[in-house]
Formats: C-alpha cells, structure tokens, sequence
C-alpha cells in the first residue's frame, strides 16, 4: 500500500515540505496585513492560531517521513519551550505527541525481509516466538518483542547477562525502516525547510545550528552496531546498579540495520506522570542522577532523553534504552565543563570570562559585562547550581530555555555574540532535555545537592545517592 512506502524521493518531498512552507508564508502574511485593523488582543490571538497550524503542518510533514526530520519531531513533543500561548498548548502538545509515541507502520513482510537479510537466517532459526505486531516505533525503525531459540546465540557467540548469570532469551528486537537510509539522506536536503516551519513557532531557534547538529549526528544513528555499541558500554558500567538498568546487547545478533537486546517491562512515562509526588521526586532524581552522572562521572552519555527512552521496572529500578544518539566527551571538554559549574556555583566571573575566552565562548570578551554573564548563565542552571528545594515544572522549563536561545531573553543580546563549541552545545542539548523530562514529572528535589558529588566530590547527599556510593564502591574496590 501506499501508505507503507518511504518516500525518498528529494523532488517529492521537497514539493510537499515546500507547499507547506509556502502555505504557511501566505498565511502570515494575511495576518500581518490585518494585524493593522486589529487591536492587540486580537493580534495575539491571531498569531497563537497560526503558530498552532504551523504545529498541524509539521506533524502532517514529519510524522510521514521516518527520516531525521522525525527525530526534531520526537524532540518538540515533549520539550513545551512557550512556543505557543497557553490556550493553545495542550493541543500542541496533543498533535506533536503523536511523533513520540508511534510512527506510520511498514508492512511486517517488509521488516522481515530487513531481519533476514541482516541474519542471514529464516526468522525461525533464530526465533522460537516473534510477535509481528511492533511494541514501540523509533525515528528511524520499529522494536519487537521475541524470545529467542535456544541455541540461536550458541551457533554464533555466546552472550549472557549479569557475567553468566543466565542467558538471555526474551529480547527487542529493533528493525530499521527499510530504505530509511535513502530518505535520511533525502530528508538532510529538505531540512532546512522543515526548520524554517519550526522557525515561525519559536523565532528564536537558530535553523543552522540546529540543521548541523542533526547532520553530523543522524549518520551514527543509522547503524544499529554501534548503538549496540554505546549500550553495551553502558550496560557494563551499570551492570548490578541498585536502581539504574541497561538491558543486555545480544552481540552476535546485531548488525548495522537490526540490534537485539534484553526485554524488560515496566510502566511507561504516562504512567509515571500520574503516580504520588514522593514517587516522581524519586524517579526525577534517578532520570538526573543517570543523564547527568553518566557525563559528569563516566565521560560519555546519551545525547536523546526523552519520555520513551526510559521505564520503571515492578522493583523499583529505572531501565534506560536508545543510545543511537550518543556523546563520548574528551577529557579536557570534561573537565572545562566542571570547572565552569563550579565558577557558577562560586559566582567565580573571572573564572568564566577567562575559560570561556580561551574555548571561544566569548569571541570577542569585551562584549561582555562579567556579571551579567553570570547572571544570564545562573538563569539557565539555576535548578542544579542553587542550593535549593526547586519543583521542576514545564513552565520552569520553558522558562530556562527561554533564557538560554530566545529572543524574549533579557539576555538575548549577549547570545547573539556566544559562539559554544560543538562538544558543549551537545552538553546543553542534554542538559535542557533532561530538565524537559523531570519538568513533566513535575518533580521536586535539591539538585544542586546531587551536582555537588560529581563537582566537589561531597559525600552522597541523598539515600538514592548512599546506595549508589556503596555501589561504585565495590565496583572500584
């Protein structure tokens, strides 16, 4: 069916992106010309209706393609950054949670023909169960739940969990679209149109910078053997972690276009949103703990947090998944972003105007008032730098991010004159999405606190962080 297909096609998918970006132009500027008879209120409101259709025009656009342009889709479905008024809001939100929870379905005899061919084996030599049905879409493929034979890994490399405590036989199994690659390829022409649709949400995103970013990250997301990659390196740093889980990589039935890994179970981020307060209070400081730890402790992290790449398991523990997107941070990037926190966290401005001029930050330093450059950096992480109670909520969000890249900043005219090196630009991607995601949870915590250890090395400063302490403890006795 038609519905089925991936358009790779530049020309058709540029004509359909380019008549939605036409489409929008003509509508603003029929808003723009009656704007002139309308009173503020009125104009208000008009421009909410727009920004609302232009929300409707990038679902109809993104949620089509599975290509990269999806993946900005996923991102702003969950990320509210104020880019429309609060009447409108939970129906964008509505609209754009489409992308993060499901994607248009290929055709199961499709998606076999991937698993095959990637195998080099019929589905039931390697599989004694597989359901057809899909459990979960990505950006640019579908999972499966399977159980696996039990000599499918014998005849190829043993794998095991947990150093041989048991061999892994329920499993995901996560199939990339097939012809994705051709129209990834098609959707990185066509991003800046998509972009320029984003643009008129939200002015003040910057298209290049983000065109970039997606650029040089999509290609290692199509290969599923580095992902396995990335997760696998994660999995042996938190195997037998008191409450943070990565399910084990089968390896030998892993290639460039299928990853299998362990099944688990456990409520999804819907769920969560609605349990008591102590309860999302624990889970956002597993989601900070883990996100943050994994940079300021371990060097390497996953550059996509989002409410679909994480569970709670029936024992309490956090499963965390989806490290296509992922950022190994060199040890001098490492240790500049430290001592730069610290410098916040000391209101140490001679400090920061010295390293972010040395790194390029500050291009031209006399720009740039010291102390205002503090404050402006303390409205952006304010919720883990202050030694305080804060109650994380997405108009806290919205408002951070509106001080770190909008033009409703009161600091806007210094960002225009920022210029971030790309290693720390990933940083605050993670940074601002993992404030998004704890910010729907609603949660509540000192997370200065928390930041400390990793900053100061100060004793754990919670029961969560106690436990982990005893954990890293043994690992590195």
């Amino acid at each position: 069916m038609a519905k089925d297909r991936i358009p790779t096609s530049r020309v058709g998918r540029t004509a359909r992106l380019g008549g939605l970006a036409a489409g929008q132009v003509l509508r603003e500027a029929g808003t723009r010309a009656a704007n002139v008879a309308r009173g503020e209120e009125a104009r208000q409101a008009a421009l909410e209706r727009r920004q609302i259709e232009a929300a409707e025009q990038i679902v109809t656009a993104l949620g089509t393609m599975k290509g990269a342009a999806m993946k900005v889709g996923q991102v702003l479905s969950f990320l509210d950054v104020g880019m429309v008024g609060e009447e409108y809001r939970e129906e964008f939100q509505r609209k754009l949670a489409v992308l993060r929870d499901s994607a248009p379905t290929v055709t199961f005899r499709d998606m076999r023909r991937v698993i095959e061919g990637e195998l080099g084996e019929h589905l039931t030599a390697v599989f004694d169960e597989f359901d057809e049905h899909p459990i979960a879409a990505a950006s640019i493929g579908q999972v499966y739940r399977a159980r696996l034979r039990p000599d499918a890994v014998g005849r190829r490399e043993r794998s095991s969990r947990d150093g041989g405590h048991g061999e892994v036989r329920d499993v995901v199994v996560k199939v990339q679209y097939p012809g994705v690659a051709a129209a990834v390829r098609a959707d990185m022409q066509n991003l800046g149109l998509i972009l320029r649709l984003l643009k008129r949400i939200a002015p003040g995103l910057d298209p290049n910078a983000i065109g970039e970013e997606i650029r040089s990250r999509v290609q290692e997301e199509l290969d599923y053997e580095l992902e396995a990659s990335n997760q696998r390196a994660l999995a042996r740093i938190f195997r037998g972690h008191p409450f943070i889980v990565i399910p084990e990589v089968v390896t030998a039935l892993s290639h460039e276009r299928v990853m299998v890994s362990e099944y688990v179970e456990g409520a999804g981020f819907e769920e969560l949103r609605a349990r008591p307060q102590h309860e999302r209070d624990r889970i956002g400081e597993i989601l900070f703990r883990f996100y943050f730890g994994c940079l300021y402790r371990h060097g390497q992290f996953s550059g996509d947090p989002h409410p679909g790449n994480s569970m709670l398991l029936a024992d309490g523990r956090m499963a965390f998944f989806d490290f296509g997107l992922f950022k190994r941070m060199p040890p001098a990037a490492l240790e500049l972003e430290i001592a730069v926190a610290r410098a916040i966290i000391e209101g140490d401005t001679d400090t920061i105007m010295r390293l972010g001029t040395e790194v390029g930050f500050f291009p031209e330093p006399g720009k740039f008032n010291p102390d205002r450059v503090l404050a402006h950096f303390r409205a952006a992480t304010s919720w883990y730098t202050a030694d305080r109670e804060v109650a994380l909520t997405p108009e806290y969000a919205t408002q951070v991010l509106i001080d770190m890249s909008d033009p409703r900043s009161e600091y806007f005219g210094y960002l225009r004159h920022e210029s971030a090196p790309p290693d720390h630009i990933f940083g605050r991607r993670m940074e601002v999405l993992t404030l998004a995601v704890i910010a729907q949870l609603h949660a509540r915590g000192n997370f200065h606190r928390i930041a400390r250890e990793w900053f100061y090395g100060d004793p754990p400063a919670t029961e969560l962080g106690e436990a982990e302490a005893r954990f890293y403890a043994r690992v590195h006795a």
